[in-house]
């Protein structure tokens, strides 16, 4: 048969969708968007068979029938991409891939009460008029910082691009060649500047920044100076780097703000989870950082935010200018930050914010729970895996120390009837994925970043994922 004559052999739309509710494939699922997948699918068969002949003569019920467990799995893909909970067995505690921070339970119960009904997110109950949005977490925020003000909006890039478009707009910013980060997804710093109006301004060179290098870039067109955090590199060896304090001093004598991208941003004391030598916002502040911005989904450990603090003149400017409006977060985005930094007032976030608690934990902790796991794993996956207990280095990840290994614990999975990177595939097919890492022909993972209740999940996922026994 031709290209043209195997078209006879392409089922209808409705006639895949029959076949896919026979497999069960539409349980639960919008059919709209099935619907849509299906009829990519079926489009993708029709350019295939127009554009090449066929390899072997089949029959056209043959044809349809493998046709139809394309268009099943070209389904299935589909739904795959919706947004859904996996477990995060790699080590990396901010994963940004993997949705960053969890919440604590604070902060799920906080949005679950204003996501029900209406709430006062811009309605101020005291003057019984129209509010302001953010300030559920300014209180919080300005005390937790030290600060005269703070302003949340939807990210920590919409932090730095408000700042530089309402202190520098038309005007130069100085900053390091050194500092010029790229973070994921290609998403670079000199982008901001374009964006904000303002214009950058380099000094330095990639290994070595003075003190001088900024005061001899400085001119009348000066309208700031910028520091940013090494979000996801080191540079070591010969090195130089101006400290924030100094830059601060020189950009008081001219008369100019200094805002700092602080990136991660860290409320607690660094050493008791594990990150000493990683600036807090407090000591920003203190070195002398006009505006300060970080990020509240990474080691804040609340949801995708952007928070700035610092002066009560330059916040109040930031929050005067039109780009405000377009880049504010959400009430729900407003609730899980304030239960989120009401745990740091009350001093519980080592044990009440996940990702705060991950880093804490011991590797004596973690240890125990991957000898009690190992042993339970090599019982009921005899004969179909070898597994042990191992020591492990993770990752703090989102931007913060990069360098910094973390001494974990975890589990190694030797599979005896395929491959460890298909063990893995198997295990991202899994409800609810897992996901992991492999190493000579090992499926390694990681228990830092598994919540100790998830541990029954790992259990049954790689019992389904090895098959039957033998």
């Amino acid at each position: 048969m031709s290209g043209r004559e195997d078209l006879k052999s392409i089922p209808s739309v409705d006639e895949a969708l029959r076949h896919l509710e026979s497999a069960g494939a539409l349980d639960g699922r919008p059919r709209p968007i099935v619907a849509r997948a299906v009829r990519a699918a079926l489009d993708r068969e029709r350019r295939t068979l127009l554009a090449h002949d066929p390899v072997a003569e089949t029959s056209p019920g043959e044809a349809k029938r493998a046709i139809l467990s394309r268009v099943e799995a070209a389904v299935e893909r589909t739904i795959r991409l919706e947004l859904g909970p996996v477990i995060n067995a790699t080590g990396i505690v901010v994963h940004t891939n993997l949705g960053r921070a969890p919440l604590s339970s604070g902060a799920l119960d906080r949005m679950r009460d204003v996501a029900e009904g209406y709430s006062n997110v811009e309605y101020d109950l005291n003057e019984g008029r129209r509010g302001k949005r953010d300030l559920a977490v300014r209180d919080a925020l300005c005390e937790l910082c030290g600060v005269e003000d703070a302003l949340v909006v939807n990210n920590n890039a919409a932090a730095v691009l408000l700042a530089l478009n309402t202190l520098a707009a038309g005007r130069e910013v100085l900053v390091s060649r050194s500092e010029l980060i790229e973070i994921g997804g290609s998403f670079r710093l000199p982008d901001v500047f374009e964006k904000s109006g303002s214009r950058m301004v380099e000094v330095g060179t990639t290994n070595r920044t003075r003190i001088v290098d900024f005061e001899g870039a400085m001119r009348g067109s000066t309208a700031a100076i910028l520091s940013a955090h090494w979000s996801n590199y080191e540079i070591v060896g010969f090195v130089e780097r101006v400290a924030l304090h100094d830059l601060a001093a020189l950009a008081e004598r001219y008369g100019i703000p200094l805002i700092h991208d602080l990136g991660s941003g860290v409320l607690v004391d660094p050493e008791r989870v594990g990150l000493r030598g990683e600036m807090t916002v407090t000591e920003s502040v203190r070195a002398g950082a006009t505006v300060a911005t970080f990020s509240g989904d990474k080691l804040l450990g609340g949801p995708q935010a952007g928070v700035a603090v610092g002066s009560a003149d330059v916040i109040a400017r930031m929050r005067a200018n039109p780009l405000t409006r377009a880049l504010r977060p959400g009430k729900l985005t407003l609730a899980a930050l304030q239960a989120t930094l009401r745990h740091y007032m009350m001093d519980t976030e080592l044990e009440d914010v996940p990702v705060l608690r991950m880093l804490a934990a011991t590797s004596d902790e973690l240890g125990a729970r991957a000898e009690r796991l190992a042993r339970v794993l090599a019982g009921s996956l005899a004969g179909r895996a070898e597994v042990r207990p191992v020591e492990l280095k993770g990752r703090v990840g989102g931007g913060a120390a990069p360098e910094r290994e973390l001494e974990s614990r975890g589990i190694e999975v030797e599979p005896a009837n395929c491959s460890a990177g298909t063990l893995a595939s198997r295990l991202i097919a899994s409800s609810p994925p897992v996901i992991a890492r492999t190493r000579e022909n090992r499926l390694v993972l990681d228990l830092r970043t598994v919540p100790p209740d998830d541990d029954a999940l790992l259990e049954s996922a790689l019992d389904r994922a090895l098959g039957a026994k033998p």
